[in-house]
């Protein structure tokens, strides 16, 4: 795929300021304090199955994680997204999912959600993911159309966002 000349490189970014993680560390302590405040039941949180569904879930995410940051650090491209991307990441896990970090920490999320046992967290999970493919995902996917072109598009037309 076309990398972008230095020039280009450096003029080049997603616009995006805020470090990922933080949207889904705000929104956990966010919802408990709504608990607290209006309180739904979480007995349901406190069933074996529900644990251990937690917990599978924390294992899956470690895949979409671990591969991910395995295939940035080889090519070594930038986490940071003030930063140019070096080059289009378009194997191992990103033949099965474009954006494995936001999908892997959706899944830690889930996995924490049912193991700390908070309604509010489902509930407030859509919002979430509204505010990542917003904020995040969005500007990122048009940086990276600018970025590598024709090579973008057609890897967007081969993988899909999510899963």
């Amino acid at each position: 795929y076309k990398q972008m000349t230095d020039m280009e490189n450096k003029k080049a970014s997603p616009g995006v300021y805020a470090l990922p993680p933080l949207f889904y560390v705000f929104i956990f302590p966010a919802a408990s304090f709504v608990q607290k405040k209006v309180s739904i039941d979480n007995s349901f949180f406190h069933l074996q199955i529900t644990k251990f569904t937690g917990i599978f879930m924390l294992i899956i995410s470690l895949f979409f994680l671990d591969t991910r940051l395995k295939i940035f650090f080889q090519s070594k491209n930038t986490l940071i997204l003030i930063k140019p991307v070096a080059s289009l990441q378009t194997n191992g896990i990103y033949k099965i999912s474009r954006k494995p970090m936001y999908l892997g920490l959706a899944i830690v999320y889930l996995g924490l959600t049912f193991l700390m046992g908070n309604w509010w967290d489902i509930i407030l999970f859509p919002l979430l993911l509204l505010i990542i493919q917003d904020y995040i995902i969005k500007r990122k996917e048009r940086y990276l159309e600018r970025a590598f072109a024709q090579g973008y598009l057609n890897y967007k037309l081969k993988v899909r966002r999510w899963l």
